[in-house]
């Protein structure tokens, strides 16, 4: 009898085995951080636990996520605070979430990250990926051991919208996170402490998250308009160029730039008043580097809203993107000249 039943069992199992795959990978972040005083969700360390640790948290739950023949694979590729995000780290990321995403058995990738760079990373996997699968990041504003913890709700999200993205039709990078998702080349982190810390600006979150499903506002990406991947091999210089962030504001001069310029500095986002404005002292000096060759962008230093062109265009800008993420945009365009 007992032989009866494994050879029944055994053409099932053969074919849900090898099954279809979402991958996590860990990078560390609040979401596995931890704190030596019980309830502290302002003191405490981020990146003690693993992405298996995590996982493992979800317990049962994540297979309520997961459609039929769907299994989770988890891997480590870093375990840090994200505030200590490193360029070796974004690109290690990108080759292992490339190397999984072109597995024909992988449905779907998930990523947990901390907030602090959360923006600069999605941004970066949405320009030297732009994966045709979802690659869903989450995150976590308290950390795992707190009283009231977010990160197992997020994960879960993450895991399930990394699921079902054959039938959702969402593809590409995207946050999930407090019960919404975002697209990844638009989100930007615009609060310190609450949970509904993220935002798009103008454009606001792709869908809501409502007892495990999705309410669709808008598709993603938009139908019609192919992102184009840089490839990974942009990121294959041992040397980064230099890019770095300059605002402008009452009393700006030139200074900084002209330091900046000593040092050999390649590409600079400023961040700008207005609608893109920059003080005249400050503007003097960055068409100066513009001239020499450096890389100069125009980026707005409040959280929404897009450069309207119009007025003095001397210098590009950046649209959209948050002076974090113009920053990554240079450094692309840099990389890729390179190549």
């Amino acid at each position: 009898m007992t032989s009866q039943k494994s050879k029944a069992a055994a053409p099932k199992e053969a074919v849900l085995l090898p099954g279809r795959v979402v991958v996590v990978l860990g990078t560390g972040g609040t979401i596995a951080g931890a704190s030596s005083t019980p309830g502290d969700v302002v003191g405490y360390q981020a990146a003690q636990r693993g992405v298996a640790q995590l996982l493992g948290a979800l317990g049962p739950h994540a297979g309520s996520v997961l459609p039929q023949g769907v299994r989770l694979e988890a891997e480590q590729v870093a375990q840090v605070d994200s505030k200590d995000m490193s360029h070796a780290v974004w690109r290690r990321l990108a080759e292992r979430a490339e190397a999984h995403l072109e597995r024909p058995e992988v449905v779907g990738i998930v990523v947990t990250h901390g907030t602090d760079t959360l923006e600069e990373t999605a941004y970066l996997l949405h320009r030297v990926l732009a994966p045709t699968k979802p690659l869903v990041m989450t995150a976590a504003m308290r950390p795992a051991d707190a009283l009231l913890s977010d990160g197992p709700q997020n994960l879960l999200d993450a895991v399930g919208i990394a699921a079902t993205g054959d039938e959702t039709g969402l593809s590409g990078v995207l946050l999930a996170i407090g019960g919404r998702l975002w697209a990844g080349a638009e989100v930007r982190k615009v609060h310190p402490y609450r949970l509904d810390a993220f935002s798009a600006g103008d454009d606001g979150p792709l869908a809501h998250l409502e007892q495990g499903a999705l309410r669709l506002l808008r598709r993603w990406p938009p139908q019609g308009v192919p992102v184009p991947a840089l490839g990974l091999a942009v990121l294959a210089a041992d040397i980064w160029p230099e890019v770095q962030i300059v605002t402008s504001h009452a009393g700006a001069d030139g200074r900084i730039v002209e330091l900046l310029l000593d040092a050999g500095v390649q590409g600079l986002v400023v961040a700008c008043t207005g609608n893109g404005s920059i003080h005249q002292d400050l503007l003097t000096t960055l068409l100066r580097a513009q001239q020499q060759g450096v890389l100069v962008l125009r980026a707005l230093r409040q959280g929404e809203g897009h450069i309207v062109p119009g007025g003095s265009n001397v210098l590009p800008d950046a649209g959209g993107l948050t002076p974090a993420q113009a920053r990554v945009e240079v450094l692309l365009r840099l990389l890729d000249r390179r190549g």
